[in-house]
């Protein structure tokens, strides 16, 4: 169970929300919801244990399972496997099995003898925790998150961020704790995996919280809402299923259009009536009492809800550049004897669409990352044409460099701006005042998102390689991204599992991986997307 009591939650000197207070206990599924920047993720955290409230308290009991937005994959050599099986410390338990399997074909009697001995002993110790049938569970879940063997076998450094994500996500479901708190956990997944998802959290005897921008698994899933309404700097709570929170949001939000203006029809009367009585000094206590009256009605009432912000996205008029401004050729990338993809050609030629597909792991993110020039080919060449000039979305957000300032990081990428000039652009993606200072490091999944977007805003490019742009944005800021791909004159070369991002770019080619097959596009596509 998690009680908060009377929490108040900043971001800097900003008042994200106050006097808010919940409990989350056994069958309680709660979705979390409100805009980008509302909060949702700075709240998390802080139940997790990871943050600390500017006031109030966070009272946990039993065992908390957490999926970051930008979740941590642990030591970068351990075995996608163990990193799972660590859940519930059975890694080091298997590590041991596995190393004294391996003595115990020495041909030294000692050695064989040794290794039975601590066989014997590791293998008590797994059935302890819940024994072989702890490993099968893991490896279905594994399965059903679209994990397959060969990368469940694999150093976490071999793999792609969505597989990492994935694996991380298997952990916390792996783990058997009583709330679990996911944040995003439909990224990166395919839509089996997210029916998978979605039957798991319904069968979940546990709470949990979820933060998700996808409505079918919200509808499928929650029996409470938490609403954070950034504009009230308040949290509304819904003990209800999503379609019922749906009506009833709404319901309130006239409700409270009403009363504010019923308060101030009567507000205006009761002052028109003070200002005519104030000039007589009979009248004049009685008016002063009417404006505080006045006064007492607008206080009384919540204020109406101002429409959500939503960044204004416009993506750069490109840069002037030759007919094919991005040529590869014969490309190969291997990790280790892990093979991803062999002697693919491509060409962008100018204001070109191309979309890459592939199932997980297929290399999709390591192609975009070669062609950027953040990683090397192990044979080939990617030749730059005249005047090409790219922009990189990284789906991770490594090109944002956490160590420095939201500001700092938009200048770096366009330093011909002014100090003003760049607040007017981060003010334009809802970056305003003192958020501009904020270091790259705190800030959410969708405000880094913003961030790296504002940084293609400015930097003129010519070609876009975007690596699934739409990850962690509310439906409103999916749409402006929408809207600028479909409105941009340069290439853009496009990783997503997002079908109406597709959609909006209007593909001319296909790159299929690893084959490296390139293709004209055609709507038979378009039902791979979603399982790419």
């Amino acid at each position: 169970m998690i009680t908060a009591h009377q929490l108040e939650v900043r971001a800097g000197a900003r008042l994200l929300m106050e006097d808010v207070s919940f409990r989350v206990a056994a069958g309680d599924k709660v979705g979390l919801v409100g805009r980008n920047g509302a909060g949702k993720t700075t709240l998390t955290k802080i139940l997790s244990g990871e943050a600390l409230p500017a006031s109030g308290s966070v009272q946990s009991t039993g065992e908390v399972g957490y999926l970051p937005q930008d979740p941590r994959s642990g030591d970068p050599e351990v075995l996608a496997r163990d990193r799972i099986l660590s859940a519930r410390g059975l890694d080091d338990v298997v590590r041991r099995m596995r190393t004294a399997e391996t003595e115990m074909g020495s041909d030294d009697p000692e050695v064989r003898e040794r290794a039975m001995r601590r066989y014997t002993r590791a293998d008590a110790e797994l059935h302890a925790g819940g024994g072989y049938a702890a490993e099968s569970e893991a490896a279905t879940i594994a399965h059903s998150l679209g994990i397959e063997d060969r990368i469940l076998a694999q150093p976490l450094k071999t793999l792609s961020g969505g597989q990492r994500r994935r694996v991380e996500l298997a952990r916390i479901l792996f783990s058997g704790a009583e709330i679990l708190i996911l944040d995003e956990p439909t990224n990166h997944l395919d839509a089996d995996s997210i029916v998978w998802l979605r039957d798991f959290l319904k069968a979940h005897s546990g709470g949990f919280i979820v933060i998700s921008h996808d409505n079918g698994l919200l509808e499928a899933t929650v029996n409470k809402v938490l609403h954070l309404d950034a504009n009230r700097a308040v949290m509304d709570v819904y003990n209800m299923g999503w379609k019922a929170y749906l009506t009833q949001r709404e319901t309130d939000e006239k409700r409270r259009k009403r009363e504010r203006m019923n308060a101030e029809n009567k507000a205006k009367t009761l002052t028109d009536q003070a200002n005519k009585m104030r000039a007589k000094a009979t009248k004049a206590q009685a008016a002063q009492s009417m404006l505080k009256r006045a006064e007492k009605l607008l206080a009384g009432v919540e204020g109406e809800r101002r429409a959500d912000k939503v960044a204004h996205i416009v993506f750069p008029k490109p840069a002037p550049c030759g007919k094919t401004p991005l040529t590869a050729a014969e490309l190969s990338k291997s990790y280790g004897s892990l093979e991803v993809f062999t002697d693919v050609d491509l060409a962008i030629d100018k204001g070109s669409r191309v979309v890459i597909l592939g199932l997980n792991g297929a290399g999709k993110t390591t192609m975009l990352r070669i062609l950027a020039g953040v990683d090397r080919a192990d044979t080939g060449r990617v030749v730059p044409g005249h005047g090409l000039k790219i922009g990189y979305y990284a789906q991770e957000h490594e090109t944002l460099d956490t160590g420095r300032t939201v500001l700092e990081n938009l200048q770096s990428a366009a330093p011909q701006l002014t100090d003003t000039e760049a607040r007017s652009v981060l003010g334009s993606f809802l970056f305003s005042g003192d958020d501009a200072n904020k270091p790259a490091a705190v800030l959410s999944g969708g405000e880094k998102t913003r961030l790296a977007l504002a940084s293609l805003v400015v930097s003129s490019a010519n070609v876009l390689l975007l690596d699934e742009p739409t990850n962690n944005l509310d439906p409103a800021s999916r749409e402006e991204v929408l809207a600028a791909i479909r409105s941009y004159e340069g290439a853009i070369v496009l990783v997503t599992h997002d079908e109406g991002a597709v959609h909006a770019l209007e593909p001319d080619r296909v790159l299929l991986l690893p084959d490296g097959d390139e293709d004209l596009w055609n709507d038979e596509y378009a039902d791979l997307v979603s399982l790419a």
